[in-house]
């Protein structure tokens, strides 16, 4: 892998995205997305939730209860029994603890240690206010992991009750594999649990021993895998895995990122871009296909070059109805009293250049055809974040993954609110209304309408130029099998085996 793994605890502040890989292959959650069949892989199933340290969940009639009947005779790492008062402590620690959680949890009206209820030794109930559509998606993340409260407990102390900074070099878990060593940044080696009896139909995953490895450089690492001497590598640069294909010495699988987007974000809180003529103007002067060769050599799913006026259905991403038309954007621009054009920035982090600098080479010429100058700003990453989250950017290059792959969690993710992921700052009323009332929805015609309407508002806003929604380019040698896309972007080694 080209990140680093920095802690062990996915819910700790700063953890970086590769921990997700690892804290879902040592931890177990209360359930899981099952796996379905697509092609030549597999991906993730959001409609098919099932029981993973809980053998059994129940929903009541009014959808206000979750049930969770946690597996006999399941057991932590260290040996001790799972009860239901680990399972308590560990919801509890979801919502109150100062970790990454309360705030994704919240999205599935998650919020109060008092709606979690020990029934038995065995069950345990979570109680909602209103049968939320996301309640049990959100205790499949990896922010809702399942921890041996007794270990996790004897290492807390008064300022860190939850035991935050002891569980970012420790392990408290029962799941498919304990952590053998870690080397924060460097490497972490998992062991397989011998005892782990979650998985689908109970079965111990193929692999004894899991090394991830940090590897900077992307050509080393796709040469790693072409060699024999890495099994897998899923960050691999779209130009060398071109390569790797022609030389047809591995296995590469091509699956588009579902949930994900790549996006040309405006700050619609600055002007000119306040003017939805000009964000219209712009979306018609991006040159989208030669975006898509240049940048990401096509390999991905276009969200561009719809032509209904009205959207289809309630998917979300779903191509939109924008097109390259340069007599069109001068139009709009002459509409919002910008004839002659303006002077402006497009800005990308440097972590992202592979594909940011061809782009910025292609958007400054073409906005150049209209009259906007187009100074590029190629910046650090952490700086990029900064001005990302404070809205100081006129225009910007901008990335996403909704884990909860649900019309209503995207548009509240990144279209609504005034929160981190709303990168183009947009209020729209209408749309946050809609938003909330879809939460809630229990009819899927009426939320299939909801999203249709929600999906209209933000094509016609164009807070955001969504482009594609880029590969997960998965390479391996020729014997792996049952690689599975997953929500969070990382490998699943409970699925993997070789032939």
């Amino acid at each position: 892998m080209g990140g680093t793994i920095n802690s062990l605890d996915a819910t700790a502040p700063g953890s970086t995205r590769e921990v997700f890989g690892i804290s879902m292959n040592v931890y177990d959650r209360l359930a899981s997305f099952g796996r379905k069949q697509v092609d030549d892989y597999w991906t993730f199933d959001f409609d098919n939730i099932r029981g993973e340290l809980a053998e059994r969940v129940e929903r009541s009639a009014d959808g206000r209860t979750l049930t969770f009947h946690l597996r006999q005779g399941a057991k932590w790492h260290d040996g001790s029994p799972v009860t239901a008062a680990d399972v308590k402590w560990s919801l509890d620690r979801a919502v109150i603890s100062k970790t990454l959680s309360p705030a994704q949890l919240a999205s599935g009206s998650l919020t109060k240690a008092d709606q979690f209820r020990i029934a038995s030794d065995n069950v345990v109930e979570v109680m909602l206010d209103k049968p939320d559509r996301l309640a049990l998606a959100n205790l499949c993340v990896p922010f809702s992991p399942m921890i041996n409260s007794t270990l996790a407990k004897k290492n807390a102390t008064e300022e860190d009750p939850w035991a935050v900074n002891w569980l970012k070099e420790n392990a408290a878990a029962g799941g498919a594999y304990t952590v053998e060593q870690h080397r924060a940044g460097q490497q972490t080696i998992l062991r397989r649990n011998e005892a782990w009896q979650n998985g689908a139909g109970g079965k111990l995953p193929f692999f004894q021993r899991v090394i991830a490895q940090t590897v900077p450089e992307a050509a080393t690492r796709a040469n790693l895998v072409e060699r024999g001497d890495a099994d897998l590598a899923i960050d691999l640069q779209a130009s060398d895995i071109s390569a790797l294909e022609q030389r047809k010495k591995v296995k590469v699988l091509a699956i588009p990122q579902t949930n994900g987007f790549t996006a040309l974000v405006f700050n619609v809180r600055q002007a000119p871009f306040n003017n939805a003529k000009v964000r219209a103007a712009i979306a018609a002067a991006i040159p989208y296909e030669n975006l898509f060769k240049a940048a990401l050599f096509e390999r991905g799913r276009v969200l561009y070059g719809a032509s209904w006026t009205e959207a289809p259905n309630g998917d979300f991403p779903q191509p939109l109805p924008e097109r390259f038309d340069l007599d069109k954007a001068k139009s709009l621009l002459a509409e919002a009293g910008m004839a002659s054009g303006f002077a402006t920035t497009f800005s990308y982090p440097a972590g992202a250049a592979a594909f940011g600098e061809p782009m910025a080479a292609l958007i400054k010429e073409s906005l150049g055809r209209i009259g906007i100058d187009v100074s590029i700003q190629k910046m650090p990453d952490a700086q990029y974040t900064t001005m990302e989250v404070e809205r100081r950017l006129a225009i910007s290059l901008g990335t996403g993954t909704a884990w909860l792959p649900a019309p209503d969690y995207f548009m509240r993710t990144y279209f609504a609110f005034e929160q981190r992921w709303n990168f183009s700052g947009m209020r729209d009323p209408e749309l946050e209304a809609l938003v909330q009332d879809a939460r809630f929805e229990t009819d899927a015609a009426k939320y299939q309408a909801t999203s249709r309407k929600m999906i209209d508002i933000v094509a016609r806003e164009m807070p955001m130029v969504m482009l594609w929604q880029p590969n997960q380019d998965a390479v391996m040698m020729p014997q792996v099998q049952g690689f599975t896309y997953a929500f969070h972007r990382q490998a699943d080694y409970r699925d993997l085996s070789r032939a």
